[in-house]
């Protein structure tokens, strides 16, 4: 599968088979995020890989209830570890873990394999749960898994309504 393909295939998943995650796959989706680009080269970014069910369910549970997270095989739960900030304002440890969250989520496409962006969940008990320290940012969690059935792709806007040329036109 090209590129081009992996993005147009990826979607917001939420049902997943419980068809556990070939160790192969999951290598290969892992250092597609170890390639992502960083500010700095920080490589500020640290996965916390959650397979088993138990531990999925809790996570669950802190991710306000979403149940169908833990049906996925595997839940990688994306934390930062720098407090940089970059000369524009911004803070390296959501920008990175992004780029690298996202290599993930087109690296599990590409492997048949499906994701889906979750930020409505309670970091401290993430925190908790995981053994995660205080001094590090719970980012991003994403189940990964295998799809159950077909999922829909929501609509897009057009180029247009988002891109200008040279100056502010919107």
């Amino acid at each position: 599968m090209n590129l081009y393909e992996a993005i147009r295939l990826r979607y917001s998943c939420r049902k997943f088979t419980d068809k556990p995650i070939e160790k192969e796959k999951l290598d290969r989706i892992l250092e597609a995020a170890r390639l992502a680009p960083s500010a700095k080269n920080l490589q500020d970014w640290r996965f916390i890989v959650v397979t088993d069910e138990r531990l999925r369910n809790k996570t669950a549970a802190a991710a306000n209830n979403q149940t169908f997270i833990a049906r996925a095989a595997a839940i990688i739960v994306g934390c930062s570890v720098s407090d940089y900030v970059m000369r524009c304002g911004q803070p390296v440890s959501g920008i990175d873990l992004a780029i690298a969250m996202e290599h993930i989520a087109l690296a599990a496409t590409a492997e048949s394999l499906a994701t889906c962006w979750i930020g409505s969940f309670d970091p401290g008990r993430i925190r908790s749960l995981l053994g995660i320290p205080e001094n590090v940012s719970v980012v991003e969690l994403m189940p990964v898994g295998y799809p159950a059935g077909g999922g829909s792709h929501s609509k897009r806007n057009a180029i247009g309504t988002f891109v200008c040329y040279e100056r502010w036109r919107f």
